[in-house]
């Protein structure tokens, strides 16, 4: 039984959305303009676009597997003050956002994100951002396109792995319909690419992301290691905040 749910309630222990109101009016310290997108007559995603008057670039930020935009938008307003536009969507089922779930749909809304960006911004001034379940996200459009950088904050080498360090007594790799290979993606990337990963981290373990960075172009990919580090709290370490600095000067 504990194993047959595994296979039918994946969903809904790889994605913690929390909902909120079509009306619901999202408040931050920074100008933004809140958006919709159809991908298709079924779906509609929304997303908050934070702009500065005078940007240094955009950074297409995926978040991680739980809540929505009003806790992810504060968390990208931490990258607005560097002086940069930000671009933050809501997956399907997961704020106002509506659609059914799969892992392809995960990629092609990303995909049409992108090219939305593309229609106001030059190729080599996108940032992609991923943060834990995002980040094998971004390296799925990386693997793609031709952005200025990827950052990815916890990663993984796949859902799959995560899972196998999770449930070592049941036989996941014939269970998961999710796999987010990231360790395939990451290989076909051409731009910089910066990680970090704690080595306290609970929920993705670092290990699994020292197994990315294994497969990783070696010499586009800095990886840091944040000693002490949890899932949650990199942003609280001067190794994350400084290289962030740099990244993003």
């Amino acid at each position: 039984m504990i194993t047959a749910s595994l296979y039918f309630l994946q969903e809904k222990l790889l994605f913690l959305p929390t909902t909120l109101a079509q009306d619901y009016k999202y408040e931050f310290q920074y100008p933004f303009e809140e958006v919709f997108l159809n991908p298709d007559e079924n779906t509609r995603i929304n997303a908050i676009h934070f702009k500065n008057e005078e940007p240094k670039g955009v950074i297409l930020y995926f978040h991680g597997n739980a809540g929505d935009l009003s806790r992810w938008g504060i968390i990208g307003e931490h990258f607005v003050a560097k002086g940069y536009d930000v671009f933050i969507m809501d997956y399907r089922t997961y704020g106002k956002s509506k659609g059914k779930l799969s892992e392809a749909v995960f990629y092609s809304d990303a995909d049409y994100c992108y090219d939305y960006l593309l229609k106001a911004y030059n190729e080599e001034d996108i940032t992609l951002y991923g943060r834990s379940l995002g980040t094998g996200i971004v390296t799925y459009l990386a693997s793609k396109y031709q952005p200025k950088q990827v950052i990815l904050e916890t990663p993984y080498y796949s859902i799959l792995d995560v899972a196998k360090e999770r449930f070592p007594m049941f036989p996941v790799t014939y269970l998961m319909r999710y796999e987010f290979p990231s360790h395939k993606f990451i290989s076909e990337i051409t731009c910089p690419i910066t990680m970090f990963h704690g080595t306290e981290d609970r929920i993705v373990p670092y290990s699994s992301a020292q197994k990315l960075y294994e497969v990783a172009p070696k010499d586009l990919t800095t990886f840091i290691t944040i000693e002490g580090g949890e899932h949650n709290n990199l942003i609280s370490f001067e190794a994350y905040t400084d290289t962030i600095k740099s990244l993003l000067f």
